[in-house]
């Protein structure tokens, strides 16, 4: 349980998800990382330059200021951890399987909220954009690749995504042996 709770923190170390855009003048992508309290990229001038490309077909602009959830998910991360050393420490099989249920809840509503941040910014365009593409959204997906227009979009979890998961993993095996071992 203790380990679940460290590869939960990791949060604080490494970007949650990331998106990649392909296109043709970007053959490498540019790579935007989503962190539990920022956004931004593999250069300082990555959301920037993502910004840009949205200006053209409409989109409104990131500023990481205006989304609540990057200011009270580090909170969130910090209460689960805490709830974690506490089931560690009364060592409940009821406590790991209560926080493996509480984390697998709180990540479907991030999911659901990731899903409806980007319907938001795919969908809700400006009408006097420089480009106008009709019946077009800009949605990325939320797992996976999208094609938009000339741009492949990709969008998949990151480093401390994987450790998320993973810290869901280590608390359902530490229920399940403790479960065991009480048989």
């Amino acid at each position: 349980m203790v380990l679940a709770v460290l590869a939960l923190l990791s949060l604080f170390v490494f970007p949650l998800w990331k998106i990649v855009l392909y296109a043709p003048q970007y053959p490498d992508g540019v790579k935007m990382h989503i962190w539990i309290n920022k956004i931004g990229g593999e250069t300082e001038s990555t959301l920037q330059n993502i910004n840009i490309l949205n200006h053209y077909v409409g989109m409104k602009k990131i500023e990481p200021d205006d989304i609540p959830e990057l200011n009270y998910f580090p909170y969130i991360i910090l209460f689960m951890a805490a709830l974690g050393l506490v089931a560690a420490v009364a060592n409940k099989k009821g406590l790991y399987l209560a926080w493996v249920v509480l984390m697998v809840a709180l990540a479907v509503a991030g999911l659901y909220d990731f899903y409806l941040w980007e319907y938001d910014y795919g969908h809700t365009l400006d009408p006097h954009a420089p480009m106008q593409f009709e019946g077009e959204s800009f949605q990325p997906p939320l797992f996976g690749t999208k094609h938009i227009i000339n741009f492949t979009a990709v969008s998949l979890p990151h480093i401390g995504g994987y450790f998320a998961g993973l810290s869901i993993l280590l608390a359902a095996l530490a229920w399940w042996f403790k479960r065991k071992i009480a048989r």
